[in-house]
């Protein structure tokens, strides 16, 4: 029987494209360092706004399907072999933003039970034994419901998961200290008239500022830029990319990270001012 990756790091977020805006350097470097990089995505991010003019027909079961071919696209790039859709492909349905109509479809993920879509991350857990989890914070990083309910059925799943054998030693939530997104901001605003968008951003629209101290960790993707705009841009329903900035469907720019910044919130910090490794004191588990 083959012996499973010594380092295994699992990630879940809730649509198509998070996982590369928020942590694709990150993914792209602990693949090509061997770790096993598990991604669970929540739903297929059906009632996402789409971006090209030549594929705005596509629309909800149809869409998603499509941006499945994406993701697939996208875990390519950075090296990630082991994507899963949480329940599989349409167990849950994209809820729509806070506020809408959308909310309210007994199919979509923010009406699901927390307890049972976190009985499905626990068989994922269960079966991966992840050393590290990385997902949002109890907003979501930004309030849009599929985000915090991601967030509630990660933290859920991990607590059953501990219950049922394995324990998470660490648990990390995404960050963005405000100091860097500053800098990124000012440069952005600097080169603004060269790029294919003239639109800013606002840093405060950015998922996860935080002030600095409460930055634990950094992981340095600089080696993996090209491998985290890649994947990005092949969301191309969701993204355009013009490194090292993108847009959204609101067509406001934003900094593409490559060093990646991230909140311990669960297990023990590695001495010093901020890790630069997840897995930083987990070697004794397996």
């Amino acid at each position: 029987m083959t012996e499973p990756p010594a380092r295994r790091l699992l990630l879940v977020h809730a649509h198509p494209d998070d996982e590369s805006i928020n942590n694709g350097a990150t993914m792209a470097r602990y693949a090509a360092e061997g770790a096993l990089v598990t991604l669970v995505t929540c739903t297929l991010g059906e009632r996402g706004e789409v971006i090209p003019a030549e594929l705005q027909h596509l629309t909800g079961a149809v869409l998603g399907e499509y941006r499945l071919g994406e993701l697939t696209a996208a875990m390519r790039e950075l090296g990630v072999q082991d994507f899963r859709l949480l329940g599989g492909p349409g167990h849950y349905r994209d809820s729509g933003m806070m506020g809408l109509a959308d909310n309210d479809d007994p199919a979509c993920f923010w009406q699901a039970d927390v307890d049972e879509a976190a009985a499905q991350l626990v068989k994922v857990i269960l079966e991966v034994r992840p050393q590290v989890l990385v997902t949002y914070d109890e907003h979501g990083g930004y309030g849009h419901p599929d985000h915090i309910q991601a967030h509630r059925v990660a933290m859920r799943a991990a607590d059953l998961a501990a219950e049922a054998g394995w324990t998470i030693p660490k648990i990390y939530w995404n960050r963005v200290p405000r100091s860097v997104g500053e800098e990124a901001f000012e440069r952005l605003a600097e080169v603004l008239p060269g790029l294919p968008f003239d639109k800013p951003g606002v840093l405060d629209d950015v998922p996860g500022v935080v002030a600095d101290e409460r930055i634990t960790t950094e992981i340095d993707g600089t080696a993996y830029a090209a491998a985290k705009a890649a994947a990005m841009a092949a969301h191309a329903t969701q993204v355009t990319v013009a490194e090292p900035y993108f847009v959204l469907s609101n067509d406001l720019a934003q900094p593409v990270f490559t060093t990646e910044y991230y909140e311990l919130v669960r297990g023990e910090k590695a001495p010093g001012a901020r890790e630069t490794d997840l897995f930083a004191g987990t070697e004794a588990t397996s």
